[in-house]
């Protein structure tokens, strides 16, 4: 039998050992943390359209954003903060928009392959990365978006994207620009307070909408628990991991990870719906990856404040 002053030390190493293990992870949680959350949505959306066929797009998108709106009121409480009008209309104006996105992306998801989709939604953000400076460089991943672009058309005699799902996903782009410009305007809120609010002013604009198009069978048991889970998976979980990473990461570097989505979504819908995309299409998915992480590169960075 060990002495206990033995027993003791060994204690003592073992406890060393592994806050020595955990600190070494610390620096690989936030990259883990945005990879999990790029997967978690794709997973999630991936699930979501297979209620396509019971609910339609407008069914699913309404129980998602419809949770995602309950469960985050319950957790943020956002009726302890005060809200200016002025905040109100902000808040009102950005989670308008991002019902709008979550509609016309879903819509878009019904004919059109969901890794293309996403690609076609990223041009929003770059867009709008690119309108914030006009330096030379830029005009290299303009290129690369656009390139992007018309590798989705049939070059190579394929089979052609469905139009109006394109037409859908450039909405849906659209609306992720102004749903940029608009949060902006509410930065200086709490994160909690301003997404918890967005989502329930979302809910406004794709509930009704889905009850229209759905009507009672979005109360059926079996349904409803579907689209708890949708909801968890695409929208609970993401966000908060990305909450957690963009405390502990450069935004710079979040850019950058976050900016794998298209290929990350084209990977799981291969996968779990079996959506096969031709060469031309993965050029076309690398193209928009590589304009959006040149962009988040070499973004205009502000200058430090000056030592007073």
């Amino acid at each position: 039998m060990l002495p206990v002053r033995a027993l003791a030390c060994l204690a003592e190493y073992t406890s060393a050992m592994q806050n020595s293990r955990f600190a070494s992870l610390l620096p690989v949680l936030p990259v883990l943390a945005v990879l999990g959350s790029v997967t978690s949505l794709s997973i999630g959306t991936s699930y979501a359209k297979n209620l396509f066929p019971l609910i339609g797009a407008q069914g699913t998108s309404a129980l998602r954003v419809g949770f995602s709106a309950l469960f985050l009121l319950l957790l943020w409480r956002p009726w302890r903060w005060h809200t200016s009008r002025a905040d109100g209309a902000a808040i009102l104006r950005y989670g308008l928009t991002l019902g709008l996105m979550n509609l016309l992306f879903y819509m878009a998801l019904r004919t059109i392959p969901f890794g293309i989709a996403v690609a076609i939604e990223f041009t929003g953000p770059l867009a709008v990365a690119m309108f914030s400076s006009r330096r030379p460089i830029d005009f290299v991943w303009v290129g690369c978006a656009l390139t992007g672009l018309v590798l989705l058309l049939p070059l190579d005699g394929g089979q052609a994207l469905d139009p109006v799902g394109v037409l859908y996903a450039l909405g849906a782009a659209l609306c992720w620009a102004l749903y940029i410009i608009f949060g902006k305007r509410a930065g200086h809120l709490h994160a909690g307070h301003s997404v918890s609010l967005g989502l329930l002013a979302a809910s406004l604009v794709v509930v009704p909408v889905g009850v229209v198009h759905a009507g009672a069978a979005l109360l059926e048991p079996k349904i409803l628990l579907a689209g708890f889970m949708v909801a968890v998976v695409s929208s609970a979980i993401p966000m908060s991991l990305e909450m957690m990473a963009l405390k502990r990461l450069p935004k710079e570097t979040f850019g950058i990870l976050i900016s794998m989505e298209p290929a990350v979504a084209a990977l799981w819908a291969l996968l779990l719906l079996h959506e096969h995309l031709s060469g031309l299409q993965w050029l076309a998915i690398g193209c928009t990856v590589v304009a959006s992480v040149g962009s988040t590169l070499t973004a205009r960075r502000r200058p430090p404040p000056a030592a007073g």
